[in-house]
């Protein structure tokens, strides 16, 4: 950054003053929206984008500057300064402001030009931000990230943990700047919740550093002395919350509600702009979503990773370390690759078996600690910037904990592979607070997402390969203890050298006439003894193990319920998982047959693995029985 004269301090100011027109026009004309902030924080915007190293012309410049707007109810202000900037025509953002359709929603979206990170929950922002400043650093593309946030969210937790993160990682080129308007929903922020912000951020060893946040020649030297600190800088910049409209400054009410048209008029006054209201009116009539314009942003991650041999386990291990093992393997294999991987970790490492992969490649290797809420996104931020990025946890963290997190990796079309160990009631001892029993229903809740089940060690292996070069958000889900290798009906490893994964294809493992098993997860060697028992006294019943619960093709419903009665066996909450999906497939298909589902049914006992399966219904002789008694009966 250069420093700044008088002529463009001038025309920045002129551009702030044109952007509360468009503000306040476009939260009138759709009668919602956040004016007040986005009057407090529009000069902090304006002169970021005047200095900052951006393309209009090209969004998706690798070196650009990356500006992350935590508080995206301030989206007014942040489609002024785009628009104004010529990512898009400001004419479109102020009629189609929150109208269905429209991409210039409440809250701003990753779809519009020139928006680095969807947001809408606060305290998300800086963690985002963590994760594209240490992409910089990884791929050596050298950028500065910028968050702005606001002061209210200055009373989230996750904050807390993206700070000490970015002074562990020495994110020096990672600048927060906090609108301090002093004002939230329901008043003060002294009032609402008391904290000393700037103590805070300096205590857990930032530079902070105070500014008049609409002194436009303060906030350009403050961002040089960020840029040049050899520490992440956060610029603490004192605002006024409705800056510039005499009647709507240091307000509460206008953190969240718009002026009517007269009072619009009246603003438009003072700060000497056209009243452009009718216009603008007669545009948003004439927009619909058939009118809308498609904007095709490619968010997909283009990878081209050495995969690598696939190995054949002929003896039983757990499945976490089959993973443990391909992901370090694959590491070594793509040291030099134009897309990194890199692995992160909660203080698991030896549980979820990242440890080799720290040896192979410590550099890629990012260690949080037990932060997972901050974890989820930084992951999920460094994935969008062309890193395959495998994250690690236990299924009650990875996925219940963090599910907020995890939508909005959803929402954000991420790239994310979050790979997460110790699910259903595969656990040990550690009882019902780390039983993870839902974790295919929340990823049901998830539209983009995927989730993968391997059976054993021999198709984790396989699916941790083929997912080195998928582009998307998935969750690989596996249980803790050491599992049979699956085998076909001639003892071979049934996921042996020609074996293919192939997401959403049921694994036929035993073929039969008297009925279907679906089965998901750990249980799958439980229910393959059940079955072939089942065989000695001359019930063939059919197995099939699936992998992807959320992709069950129709096909292979159809088959099932031509074969009878269809039985799923999961250590999953049974109202919620493979069960119940295959219920919803069998109706929306027309199909009428049996459906039995054996699952969990309340939250376990705590105990040795085998003994919870027994306490659940789900060890080899009560569903050998219970197949039995239900083949018997039909």
């Amino acid at each position: 950054m250069k420093s700044i004269d008088n002529e463009t301090i001038i025309k920045i100011q002129t551009a702030a003053r044109k952007a509360r027109g468009s503000i306040l026009t476009m939260t009138t004309l759709s009668n919602s929206g956040h004016p007040g902030g986005s009057m407090s924080c529009i000069d902090i915007l304006m002169a970021l984008y005047h200095r900052m190293n951006h393309n209009p012309r090209d969004p998706n410049l690798a070196d650009r500057d990356r500006v992350i707007v935590s508080n995206g109810h301030i989206s007014p202000a942040v489609f002024s300064t785009l628009g104004m900037m010529g990512y898009f025509d400001l004419n479109d953002a102020i009629s189609q402001f929150r109208k269905l359709g429209s991409i210039y929603e409440g809250h701003i979206e990753r779809d519009v030009p020139g928006v680095e990170w969807t947001t809408g929950n606060l305290g998300q922002g800086l963690s985002a931000g963590c994760g594209m400043a240490l992409a910089s650093k990884i791929k050596n593309v050298p950028y500065n990230t910028f968050v702005l946030m606001g002061d209210g969210e200055q009373q989230k937790g996750q904050i807390t943990e993206a700070r000490r993160f970015a002074i562990k990682y020495q994110l020096n080129k990672l600048v927060a700047i906090i609108d301090y308007n002093q004002l939230q929903i329901s008043g003060n922020i002294a009032d609402v919740m008391p904290q000393n912000i700037k103590l805070n951020w300096e205590s857990d060893g930032w530079k902070v550093i105070e500014i008049n946040g609409h002194d436009i020649a303060e906030i350009s030297k403050a961002l040089d002395v960020a840029l040049a600190s050899d520490i992440p800088t956060m610029i603490m910049a004192h605002t006024v919350m409705g800056k510039g409209v005499d009647f709507m400054e240091n307000l509460a009410k206008y953190h969240g509600s718009t002026l009517s048209e007269e009072q619009l008029a009246n603003a438009l006054k003072q700060l000497d702009l056209p009243y452009e209201l009718e216009k603008y009116k007669k545009l948003r009539n004439e927009f619909s979503i058939k009118s809308a314009k498609t904007i095709h942003r490619d968010f997909s991650l283009h990878a081209n990773l050495i995969q690598g041999k696939p190995l054949v386990y002929d003896t039983e291990t757990d499945n976490r370390s089959a993973w443990g093992t391909a992901i370090a393997e694959l590491a070594k294999l793509n040291l030099d690759n134009p897309t990194p991987i890199v692995v992160v970790d909660c203080d698991l490492a030896s549980s979820v078996k990242t440890a080799d992969f720290a040896k192979v490649s410590p550099d890629r290797f990012i260690q949080t600690g037990i932060m997972e809420h901050h974890a989820a996104v930084m992951s999920g931020a460094l994935s969008a910037c062309g890193i395959q990025t495998f994250w690690a946890d236990f299924g009650m963290f990875g996925v219940a904990e963090v599910y907020n997190m995890q939508r909005l990796n959803d929402i954000n079309h991420l790239n994310l592979k979050t790979i997460v160990t110790h699910v259903g009631i595969d656990v040990g001892e550690d009882g019902r607070t780390h039983q993870s029993i839902d974790y295919i229903g929340l990823t049901r809740n998830l539209f983009g997402y995927h989730i993968i089940c391997p059976a054993d060690p021999n198709q984790t292996d396989r699916v941790i390969r083929w997912l080195a070069n998928q582009p998307g958000n998935y969750i690989v889900a596996m249980g803790r203890s050491k599992l049979p290798i699956i085998r076909d009906e001639h003892a071979k490893p049934y996921f042996g050298l020609e074996y293919c994964y192939e997401y959403g294809k049921g694994d036929v493992i035993r073929e039969g006439n008297d009925g279907t098993i679906f089965v998901t997860g750990t249980p799958i060697g439980r229910a393959i003894k059940a079955v072939d028992n089942l065989r000695q006294e001359g019930i063939y019943l059919r197995l099939v193990y699936i992998s992807s619960p959320l992709s069950i093709t129709d096909e292979c419903i159809e088959i099932a319920a031509n074969n009878g009665i269809i039985h799923t066996v999961e250590d999953h909450n049974i109202n919620s998982g493979l069960g119940s999906i295959v219920a919803d497939k069998l109706v929306q298909l027309e199909l009428h047959c049996k459906l039995v589902k054996h699952g969990v049914k309340e939250y376990p006992l705590s105990g040795a693995s085998d003994d919870v399966y027994e306490w659940a219904g789900l060890d080899v002789k009560t569903l050998t029985k219970s197949f039995r008694e239900i083949s018997q009966k039909k």
